[in-house]
């Protein structure tokens, strides 16, 4: 597998990043995924516009958003997959052992890894841990993703394939790396960006797309809900047949499944929306 790393494509068995590097020592770095179907990128100026943003919020140097575009055109490239996840990187670079940074500039990595097709449905859990919808990197997609990894786990350890936090207020805000929807009377309706969640460049596309509501919604919303789907780069649109130990039989159902057709449609229609 060819990787991006230092301005050129290097072999990913030899390419090394620097142990010093803040992105390693204390997460100090951004990244965004992006669906690479067929040799082409699905989204990507919305990520890159994302990935600037989150890159002023943390206060990182403004990446070169023409190199990264040339860099992801370079590696889907060399990695031809029928599907593929394409993980660019971009953190603080080399610097000292602690939280002040260093001078040596950013350091950029783009890598793709081959993926498989999502199931049409899933199971979720929630978990007893919260989003802080007031902290410091609230809304930005940063490598600081410990808890995640933690909640993800607990997910895995029951059967999942995602775990919903709460945030402080007790309202229903995300997944580990996802958005989640839920269908009241009909009607479709996801967290608002003010709950703690990432603006998720999927879930913007199904809200532009099925009018879906931008609405609080109390954790146990999930215990009630019509329907229930999750949103995210590699997964689409996708459904969810059970949240902790309640069945929700039949799912995809009707609203989620026209939910999936309506985003893979508009999708197929324009590779870059």
């Amino acid at each position: 597998m060819k990787l991006w790393l230092d301005g050129r494509l290097q072999d990913a068995e030899s390419a090394r990043v620097s142990v010093f590097d803040h992105g390693l020592t204390v997460g100090d770095g951004i990244f965004e995924t992006v669906k690479a179907v067929g040799g082409r990128t699905f989204a990507l100026t919305r990520h890159l516009d994302r990935m600037a943003r989150s890159a002023r919020g943390l206060g990182l140097p403004e990446p070169d958003l023409d190199e990264v575009r040339h860099a992801c055109a370079a590696v889907v490239e060399a990695n031809p997959v029928p599907l593929g996840r394409l993980r660019i990187t971009y953190t603080g670079g080399h610097g000292p052992l602690g939280s002040d940074r260093g001078d040596r500039g950013a350091t950029l990595v783009v890598a793709l890894g081959e993926s498989i097709r999502r199931a049409d449905s899933t199971a979720v859990v929630t978990v007893p841990w919260t989003r802080n919808e007031r902290g410091a990197l609230t809304g930005l997609k940063t490598t600081s993703y410990a808890e995640n990894v933690v909640a993800l786990a607990r997910a895995h350890e029951h059967g999942a394939t995602e775990a919903l936090f709460p945030n402080t207020a007790g309202l229903l805000c995300e997944g580990t790396g996802s958005n989640v929807f839920v269908v009241l009377d009909g009607e479709i309706h996801t967290p608002p960006l003010a709950s703690g969640c990432l603006a998720g460049i999927t879930r913007a596309l199904t809200v532009e797309w099925t009018g879906a509501k931008e609405t609080d919604l109390p954790i146990d919303v999930l215990e009630h809900a019509d329907e229930i789907f999750l949103t995210s780069t590699l997964r689409d649109v996708q459904a969810v047949h059970r949240v902790d130990t309640r069945e929700l039989p039949g799912a995809p159902g009707p609203v989620t499944a026209k939910a999936m057709r309506i985003f893979e449609e508009r999708a197929g229609d324009d590779l870059d929306p």
